[in-house]
């Protein structure tokens, strides 16, 4: 499959970058790049000379969350199509949570809605300072459905409320707390952070890596088809209703939506 919106590197050691790329969007979630996405992910966890994956992006941001155009398209779409869409999503996240390598999260810029997802799908994220996080879904009507399972087993349901449902964005440091990121490095430094914990892994035999990984998912919170199923019924289920439409309406307009102040 060639790409459009991401771009791979490898190098000789086995550790291969997955780039996002769209820097002009803020490398938001496009349909397209859901696709690609979920296309690397299988292709890197059956190649056996990659050892390690980083999570970067090109340009200011990391991921902006759910580009807006496409989630525009969904009301104008037949439920099934709406469903069918969710689950592009939710699988593509569920692909990356279960690549048989260490996922490595290089975060800077912005990482909102979808972005945060993006990071807690990493086996460990390291960010910039000047990292800006949200959950922004229901500022626009929406929910944060496919990647709840994710962000929740990252942070924990008691700290997930913090930040979950009321939109607000943390910094880089609020983010360690939370449980987001492992730690916050200068800009400058963060290549070198990732690099930290990168070094381990190029010890480790893969195979055993791949088991242990497999195994600790086993071991915490259960992400199956059951949940990952529901996490689509409940993003359709906002795209039917009328929040939705009138946030990303508000948007689209540069107005406030009916229930902000």
């Amino acid at each position: 499959m060639a790409y459009e919106t991401i771009t791979i590197e490898h190098d000789a050691r086995g550790v291969a970058t997955l780039w996002l790329d769209r820097a002009e969007k803020h490398n938001a979630l496009s349909g397209q790049m859901i696709e690609e996405l979920t296309d690397a992910a299988g292709a890197l966890g059956k190649d056996g000379s990659v050892r390690v994956v980083v999570l970067a992006a090109h340009g200011r941001s990391f991921c902006a969350g759910g580009d807006l155009g496409w989630m525009r398209q969904q009301f104008d779409a037949a439920p099934a199509d709406r469903m069918r869409e969710a689950g592009k999503l939710a699988w593509m996240l569920q692909a990356l949570n279960t690549l048989p390598k260490p996922l490595i999260g290089r975060v800077q810029g912005n990482a909102f809605g979808g972005g945060v997802g993006m990071a807690s799908v990493c086996d460990v994220a390291v960010g910039a300072d000047g990292v800006s996080m949200a959950l922004t879904e229901t500022r626009l009507g929406l929910i944060p459905a496919t990647i709840g399972p994710y962000v929740a087993a990252r942070m924990g349901e008691a700290k997930a409320r913090r930040v979950f449902m009321s939109g607000r964005r943390f910094d880089a440091a609020e983010a360690v707390k939370l449980g987001l990121l492992a730690r916050a490095v200068p800009v400058d430094d963060l290549d070198a952070a990732v690099e930290a914990e990168i070094d381990p892994y190029l010890d480790c035999a893969p195979g055993a890596v791949a088991r242990a990984k497999a195994l600790l998912r086993r071991l915490g919170p259960v992400i199956d088809e059951a949940t990952i199923n529901h996490t689509i019924t409940e993003l359709a289920a906002c795209w039917e209703g009328i929040e939705a439409p009138e946030g990303i309406g508000a948007f689209f307009d540069k107005r406030k939506a009916s229930w902000m102040r």
